[in-house]
């Protein structure tokens, strides 16, 4: 006998409060799971989990998990729950379980969970998102495009780019206006990674509508159809396939594969070769292998065996390019931003770092070099104490690949689970950083350094995925820092809010709205 009435309003009522009851059901048993495992968590509700405040834009990534890791680190847990959803996080707060988990228990925790969808969209199909062998034998190739000879031959190639922000600032002086120093520098570091990854020269500095600048923005944007897609990624990635939707931007994911393949036709018909980025992938792609002049590759072997090809093919290759332009551009241009507004706050930590810069130049002809950037270590000190204070990514990601047993506890961590490490709440700590909000570039004294845990910093990562490219992200970071200081003084201007908030619609940590300061010509 039919449940249906024959009527329809009361069919589509009675079909719709009994999915909605299932769906209950299913997320009020879906809520047990962490206290089913004897795992503290706060308390979820229906339907949002524990991050209603993120997926309603209240809250950023980096403050997600700032109450639960209150809470429980107080009560002196290492590792609580989380919903992210109806999905199950496991949250690591403690630092030696942290070094556990991501060095000597690694093969429990290898793959980074994030989505990756090779077929439809070839550029998810990078180093970051891809599992297993996969990604082992593409970590493999890659790691001596990363090794120091390598950053010194793009060096100058992006020392070039720097000199562009010169003529930007001198003409905003000459114009006698503020610097929107966050615009600035996301146009430096798309130029010297458009430059380095793609061969390309994108004058970005010189001209900021240009299409590389305008498609590297739409990457980070997230529009309430891009938040949508990329929560169903990480919830039920089955669905952007019903619902047509991609994880990226489907017209810049089409700009940077049209403009890779173009580049790459273009060098091997023409037998161009470049010291940059592109290059050495496309070395790869051709089969010939990248020497490793520091043999850096014994963290992680090819195998040869089970590898199918050895060969890039060109999405592999495009791909590669890709997260490299996606890695190197936001994250850095964030860093740089946020250093330059602490060394603005901060007028007597701004005057030692340009000490330190000019001494370091006047020891090589007042030349900007590699040698020179890296004898410049209170510059590093500035750089970690603003990576601390802003991580870009302010989380770390696992995914469990086999079934774990906690040390020292009864908890199981089941395999496929996401695991989170929230280095955001991790680097404002008290206990590891006192007066947390304040920026002391001498916690990352060797002395203070030793005195503190060494994953309490891990604004890269750490252990076999730990960033491959944190050497160029430094390297251009320091680049900028040096051309800058040594030509300029800042200033706040007034038309930058402070304190400064981070924007809860950014997908790496950023500032809400523009920061602008003075520069004054030295």
């Amino acid at each position: 006998m039919s449940v249906l009435t024959g009527d329809l309003l009361k069919d589509i009522l009675a079909i719709s409060i009994t999915l909605i009851l299932i769906i209950y059901v299913f997320l009020k048993r879906r809520f047990t799971y962490w206290a089913n495992k004897g795992v503290e968590c706060l308390p979820p509700t229906i339907p949002f989990g524990n991050a209603k405040d993120l997926l309603f834009r209240r809250s950023t990534f980096g403050e997600l998990f700032k109450e639960a890791y209150k809470k429980f680190k107080s009560e002196g847990l290492k590792c609580f729950g989380f919903y992210l959803l109806y999905n199950p996080v496991f949250v690591i707060i403690d630092p030696e379980l942290i070094k556990t988990v991501m060095t000597k228990d690694f093969q429990h925790f290898t793959d980074h969970g994030v989505f990756v969808d090779e077929e439809r969209e070839p550029l998810t199909g990078h180093l970051f998102a891809l599992e297993g062998l996969k990604w082992k034998n593409l970590r493999a190739k890659l790691t001596p495009t990363f090794t120091s000879g390598k950053m010194k031959m793009m060096f100058y190639t992006l020392v070039d780019c720097s000199k562009g922000l010169i003529e930007v600032v001198d003409n905003t002086i000459n114009a006698g206006k503020a610097l929107d120093i966050k615009d600035v520098v996301a146009r430096y570091t798309t130029d010297v990674i458009g430059t380095c990854a793609f061969g390309l020269d994108c004058n970005s500095l010189k001209n900021p509508d240009s299409e590389f600048r305008k498609y590297g923005k739409t990457i980070f944007e997230t529009s309430v159809k891009q938040l949508i897609a990329r929560t169903l990624a990480t919830t039920c990635p089955t669905l952007l396939r019903v619902f047509n939707l991609t994880f990226l931007n489907r017209e810049s994911s089409e700009f940077f594969l049209k403009i890779i393949k173009e580049t790459v036709n273009y060098r091997e018909n023409n037998n161009i070769s470049r010291k940059d980025f592109m290059h050495l992938l496309i070395q790869l792609k051709n089969n010939v292998k990248v020497k490793d002049e520091e043999h850096v590759e014994s963290l992680i072997q090819l195998d040869e065996s089970t590898e199918v090809g050895k060969s890039l093919t060109i999405n592999q290759l495009s791909a590669q390019a890709f997260v490299f332009f996606f890695a190197g551009f936001e994250t850095s241009s964030t860093a740089l931003t946020f250093c330059l507004y602490e060394l603005v706050a901060n007028r007597e930590i701004q005057e030692k770092l340009r000490n330190e810069i000019n001494t370091v130049l006047g020891k090589h002809n007042g030349e900007i070099t590699y040698d020179g950037i890296m004898e410049m270590t209170y510059m590093d000190k500035c750089i970690q104490e603003t990576l601390r204070k802003y991580p870009p990514i302010p989380l770390i990601f696992r995914k469990c690949t086999r079934m774990y047993k906690v040390p020292d506890s009864g908890i199981i961590v089941d395999k496929g689970i996401r695991t989170f490490i929230p280095i955001y709440d991790i680097q404002h700590d008290p206990e590891y950083y006192p007066d947390p909000e304040k920026f002391d570039p001498e916690r990352f004294s060797a002395e203070n350094k030793a005195d503190r845990h060494p994953f309490v910093w891990l604004p890269f990562g750490e252990g076999p995925r730990a960033c491959i490219g944190l050497r160029f992200g430094l390297m251009q970071t320091k680049a900028a820092l040096t051309c800058l200081l040594k030509n300029y003084k800042f200033t706040l201007n007034s038309k930058t809010h402070v304190p400064l908030k981070m924007s809860p619609k950014s997908a790496v940590l950023a500032a809400e709205g523009d920061i602008w300061l003075n520069a004054e010509k030295i």
